[in-house]
């Protein structure tokens, strides 16, 4: 792995977590100010970028969109892809903020490098770097600075909050994991695609996409088409792009640039002050990007 693809991947996660961190701002004003559903918000997000996605492979005609489900190995692998990893992270994220709240829910789902990093340790037989360790270790005490001001009294877990922010860890883990081998084979644009619009499709039979109780005007519509967009089409593929230049470990520790562009937000769009621990916060992950940028492969 050469100097350049490694920049390349490391400059895709952070421009996938930084759309996610500005989406989430997106639908928190969707859920609190228009009161849309994060389980409709779900589906549609899921549906239209699919749609999106497989529409612009096959107009292009670079490849047949099929094919993909000539191979019963490839299938299996795709549908496992698209219910516990595209559907599994944004849903349970979602959920743990529905019974909880964004810092713990954030808290919990940022827990997934430590997943990640003791099943590779355990599957490769190999203790992790000491620049690993701590950059993980940065990324972690990072989140935690900027989503609760340092202030761990501020966090409170109900059983399902807990059940559920652990569950989109593991379903982030997963979903960073799983499909290398589907995305060195046919490329991130079409599994992706198949991802969303499958993920989608199974969450109709819960969430059916035309019940929507939300309040419609410019703003919400905007709103929507960002997420849609920028915070689940760009950034996915951006995302899953990146593992095709750097380690998964990389990726997912990497992603918490995701709280730092929220919090950048807040203050440029919310007019909201960060205090001394949140900037402590924004130090540790930039450190963090730092140490990964410069670990050798």
């Amino acid at each position: 792995m050469n100097f350049q693809p490694r920049i390349k991947g490391i400059i895709l996660v952070i421009i996938g977590a930084m759309l996610w961190g500005i989406s989430g701002t997106a639908a928190q004003y969707l859920f609190q100010k228009k009161g849309f559903s994060p389980e409709w918000l779900v589906v549609i997000r899921l549906l239209s970028s699919g749609i999106i996605l497989l529409l612009y492979t096959f107009m292009k005609g670079e490849q047949n969109i099929w094919k993909v489900w000539k191979s019963k190995n490839d299938a299996l692998s795709l549908i496992f892809f698209s219910i516990l990893g595209m559907l599994g992270v944004q849903y349970t994220y979602f959920a743990a903020i529905k019974y909880g709240n964004a810092a713990t829910a954030t808290i919990l789902q940022y827990s997934s490098p430590v997943i990640i990093t003791c099943y590779l340790a355990i599957r490769n037989k190999k203790i992790p770097k000491l620049k690993e360790i701590i950059a993980i270790g940065l990324a972690m005490l990072g989140t935690f600075f900027i989503i609760t001001k340092g202030n761990i009294h501020s966090i409170s877990i109900s059983r399902l909050a807990l059940f559920w922010g652990i569950a989109s860890a593991f379903a982030a883990a997963f979903y960073t994991l799983q499909p290398r081998l589907l995305l060195r084979k046919w490329g991130s644009i079409l599994v992706v695609g198949w991802g969303m619009l499958i993920g989608g499709i199974a969450f109709s039979f819960i969430e059916q996409p035309w019940n929507c109780t939300g309040i419609w005007s410019t703003n919400s519509i905007l709103a929507i088409i960002f997420v849609v967009l920028f915070g689940t089409l760009i950034a996915f593929t951006c995302f899953l792009e990146s593992l095709n230049y750097i380690k998964p470990t990389e990726s997912s520790i990497l992603s918490s640039a995701e709280p730092l562009s929220a919090a950048i937000l807040s203050v440029l769009w919310l007019h909201e002050e960060l205090g001394i621990a949140q900037w402590i916060g924004t130090a540790c992950i930039i450190t963090t990007i730092i140490i990964l940028s410069r670990i050798k492969q």
